[in-house]
Order: structure tokens, then C-alpha cells, then sequence
């Protein structure tokens, strides 16, 4: 019979006794610790929330970088507006061009295998002289540094050191001949501040003030048009160009502007030989209201009827000669 203990050969295994056996009860209770709390998800390693905040926090420690909206970072947009950040020159022939106009800048990025050419190896030949560092990056960080025209080259220009208006006054009382200086008011094209900055240099001008706001700064472009002219003549950025100039008429400066719809000439304008302050506004409105109300005089070049007005930066050539040929004279 199944189960008989007398049965020959029948053996039961430890346990498979049918009927009550002990329970654990309370015996084990004790053993029990309870782990606390559930952790929030963005505590716990694992938890898609927790990969996201970590991301976020490594983008926001990321100065420059974008966030998946699209805004850069505040520290970034406040490098932005003040000029403290870098600029990138892109592109084979910009940055061959400003290469060659001694572009004073920080490093040369070559994209990695790059299909070289003539503007790509004298790119390379021109950083090796001019000390620039060459490094080589993938086209993904070129992209997101400099945008995507780079075509393999991007150059790092430093953020221009403006100088302060009163350091212009001093410079210029300094000099051996009456002071000039050059203000402009409005003119927001880079390529007009660098061709203004080379006839500062040639006529003898001791400096530049361009406002800080709203108008054309020293950049990559300014920096090549002015052919190595930005490199000897300071510009000083004005926070507000009506007290500046009204802080030079207090020094002895006479503050003379130019708009093509003045009554006097230039070639009339007296005070060509004292201190004087020149003040260029843009081509399109010329002068603002309130620092045409601060000039002593306002002088016109005379043109012929077949034009409208000249290039400010034009105009601002033609009378730093007229000042410096009169002074020599």
C-alpha cells in the first residue's frame, strides 16, 4: 500500500509529511527593517528624470551653449552684448583675407580631413607666422562654434580692449600738435569704422569714440578694412555720446559736426587749426538731434547734384585731410 512504512523498499522524504506544520508568525518580525521613503525620480540613478537633470545642469556649467530651446545661457547672452566674447571669422576667403591683414586672433580651427587648397594650406602658412595655434576639430563643433559656412576654417578673433573717453583726451593733449579726435554717431557698418580708422591714422587723428549702443564696434571686418590702422589708433566707446562730447567742449575742445544740409563749407570752418573734435553721423539721418545741438559748428563738404550725400566714412576722410593739410599749412 502507497505510503506504507512497512512496505518494503518505501521510503518518505524529510517533509513530505502531510498535516499542520510550524509557522513563522511573529518569530521573524523582528528581522524586518523597513527601507524608508521612495526616493524623488530625479534621485534615483536609474530614472529617466535623473539622466534629464543631470544633462541640464552639465548644459547650464557649459558657458555658450544652447539650451534645447534654442536661447543661449544668460552669462552667455551678457558676453554677447558687451563684446567680451570671442568672434569667428568663417569661411575659406574671410579667413584667408583677415589672415592676411594680420587679424590679431587666438587660434585657427581646421575642420579634420579637410579637402586642402590653396586658401586652406596659406591659411595654415600665415597662422605658423603669425603664431596663431592650429587645432583641428570635427565638423559638428565647427558648426555649433562658428555656424555652417565655415567650410573647414574658422579663426577666434579676441574681443577689441576699447579705451575710455577720457583716456582719448588725455592721448590727445599729449600730442605734440592740437588735439583731434573723431566721434561717430550712428554709423552702424563695421567696413565705414575700419576706413575711418585708417584715415584717423593717416591725418593724424589721436582717437576714435564710437557710442556703445547701436553702432558698428572693432571687429574681424573693421580690424581688415582698417589695414593694421586699428592697432595704432584707440577707439573708446561712449555710453552716452552727447555727454562725452559735452565733457570735451568742457575740456577745450570745439565740436564740429558734418551734414550735407549745414550753410557753412568745411573749407570755412575756422576752427581747422584749434582742438577740435570731428563728429560723423550715418549716412541715412546723419546727425541725432541732440548732438547736432552740441557742436559749435556744423560744416557741409560740397558735392555735386548728381548725389545724394557721401559715405560716412568718406566724408570723414575727406576732412580729416582738409584739418591736417590747413594745420600743416
Amino acid at each position: 500500500m502507497a505510503g506504507n512504512s512497512e512496505r518494503r523498499g518505501a521510503k518518505r522524504s524529510p517533509g513530505s509529511k502531510k498535516g499542520q506544520t510550524v509557522g513563522s508568525g511573529a518569530q521573524r518580525r523582528k528581522q524586518l527593517k523597513g527601507k524608508g521613503p521612495t526616493p524623488k525620480a530625479t534621485d534615483r540613478p536609474a530614472h529617466p528624470a535623473h539622466r534629464k537633470a543631470r544633462a541640464a545642469a552639465k548644459r547650464a556649467a557649459t558657458p555658450g551653449r544652447r539650451s534645447p530651446g534654442g536661447s543661449r545661457s544668460p552669462g552667455a547672452s551678457r558676453a554677447r552684448d558687451t563684446g567680451t566674447g570671442p568672434e569667428w571669422v568663417a569661411g575659406r576667403n574671410p579667413v584667408v583675407e583677415a589672415l592676411r591683414a594680420a587679424v590679431p586672433a587666438t587660434a585657427l580651427y581646421v575642420a579634420e580631413r579637410i579637402d586642402s587648397d590653396d586658401r586652406v594650406r596659406e591659411s595654415m602658412k600665415l597662422a605658423g607666422k603669425l603664431g596663431v595655434p592650429l587645432m583641428e576639430a570635427s565638423r559638428t563643433e565647427l558648426d555649433r562654434i562658428a555656424g555652417s559656412n565655415h567650410q573647414g576654417l574658422a579663426l577666434q578673433v579676441p574681443p577689441y580692449d576699447y579705451a575710455h573717453p577720457d583716456d582719448l583726451l588725455v592721448r590727445a593733449q599729449e600730442a605734440d600738435e592740437a588735439p583731434l579726435l573723431v566721434a561717430l554717431d550712428g554709423v552702424t557698418d563695421p567696413r565705414n569704422l575700419g576706413a575711418v580708422l585708417r584715415s584717423a591714422a593717416a591725418f593724424g587723428a589721436q582717437g576714435v569714440v564710437v557710442p556703445s549702443r547701436r553702432a558698428a564696434g572693432v571687429t574681424a571686418t573693421a580690424w581688415k578694412v582698417s589695414a593694421g590702422a586699428a592697432a595704432r589708433v584707440p577707439v573708446a566707446r561712449a555710453t552716452n555720446l552727447t555727454r562725452t562730447l559735452q565733457a570735451y567742449r568742457d575740456a577745450g575742445l570745439y565740436v564740429v559736426g558734418l551734414d550735407g544740409e549745414a550753410k557753412i563749407e568745411l573749407g570755412d570752418v575756422e576752427l581747422a587749426t584749434d582742438p577740435v573734435v570731428l563728429v560723423v553721423g550715418s549716412e541715412g539721418k546723419g546727425l541725432s538731434r541732440l548732438v547736432r545741438e552740441n557742436c559749435d559748428v556744423v560744416a557741409a563738404i560740397p558735392i555735386g547734384s548728381a548725389a545724394e550725400s557721401l559715405n560716412a566714412a568718406v566724408a570723414a576722410g575727406i576732412a580729416l585731410y582738409e584739418f591736417s593739410r590747413r594745420r600743416r599749412s
